[in-house]
């Protein structure tokens, strides 16, 4: 997920796998209980809303919409509790890449181990560098999987916004329900350009970005939509932007720039204490519009996918 989008010694669990993701005594907890995992861990996620945006976010659209709006496998969470307090949490919502808040290195080994010992296979992961690395290499010791970095992401914060001046002709506009086939054409070729999608399908999206009034144009003078930029509802007083989309025949004209920018106010106005947004370092164009825009780095993140063996080694 990006700008559609981190030591215990506990043993791993012996017995069978009947019920594996009941509640255990042990550091770890995993759950496939929404409310379960939002009442044990929810402060914690709440108190570092920027970091934690990513399950924040995830967590809010499954308790709205339900638990299958990211893909037909139950949602799984878990958290690692000690001294009576939530220190780490994780979520995955399948056929998606687990994501992890920030980990040690024992804490993403111990946890690898947890999960390998069930026997399922994970297709990656997504965290903050160091914990996202740190947890892929865990997972090649453990299952003999191979781990491949598939892409850096930068989490950003919105400072002072300035507006890109002069803007390109036209305005912006919220996208309605006459809209709906032109969001999920531009859903389609977003999660073609970037290599992998968020929800279960393009309509689902769409119609979830409309009600919630989600998306907006920058359309040209004749009303014709040259880009769009979304914003996630807001919770825990972050709202963060994604996606941002142009297509290739209109870049390079200042319409992402300028639906970028009336999302962000917009978000302000809606009294966002924090605005973010992530981009992939490898697109120098979006990170240096960004920045331009208002926004400062927050922390560098990485996606590793997984492939090869996937049981305990």
């Amino acid at each position: 997920m990006r700008a559609e989008g981190p030591g215990c010694n506990s043993e791993v669990p012996a017995g069978p796998r009947a019920a594996p993701w009941s509640m255990r005594t042990d550091d770890w907890h995993f759950t496939r209980d929404l409310d379960t995992f939002l009442t044990r861990a929810g402060a914690f996620l709440h108190s570092r809303p920027g970091l934690h945006t990513l399950p924040l976010t995830v967590t809010e659209n499954l308790r709205r919409r339900g638990r299958h709006i990211y893909g037909d496998g139950a949602p799984e969470f878990g958290f690692l509790e000690q001294g009576g307090a939530v220190r780490a949490t994780f979520f995955r919502t399948p056929p998606h890449r687990l994501n992890l808040t920030v980990l040690t290195t024992e804490e993403a080994d111990v946890l690898a181990a947890r999960l390998a010992a069930l026997g399922q296979p994970l297709p990656g992961v997504h965290a903050d560098r160091d914990t996202a690395t740190a947890f892929a290499e865990a997972w090649q010791r453990h299952t003999g999987a191979t781990a491949t970095l598939r892409e850096r992401n930068r989490l950003y914060r919105l400072g002072t916004l300035t507006v890109p001046r002069p803007l390109p002709p036209g305005g912006p506009r919220v996208a309605g329900e006459a809209d709906r086939e032109q969001l999920i054409g531009w859903h389609d070729e977003f999660v073609a350009a970037v290599g992998s999608g968020v929800f279960r399908d393009a309509a689902e999206w769409a119609d979830t970005r409309i009600e919630q009034g989600g998306i907006t144009f920058w359309e040209t003078p004749d009303g014709t939509p040259a880009a769009m930029a979304g914003a996630t509802p807001q919770v825990a007083g972050q709202i963060r932007v994604a996606p941002v989309y142009t297509p290739p025949h209109l870049r390079g004209r200042g319409y992402a720039g300028a639906a970028t920018a009336e999302v962000s106010r917009a978000a302000l106005a809606a009294g966002a204490r924090e605005v973010l947004l992530f981009t992939d370092l490898s697109n120098p164009t979006s990170n240096g519009l960004y920045q331009r825009i208002g926004y400062r780095p927050v922390a560098d993140f990485a996606v590793y996918d997984f492939t090869g063996r996937s049981a305990p080694a």
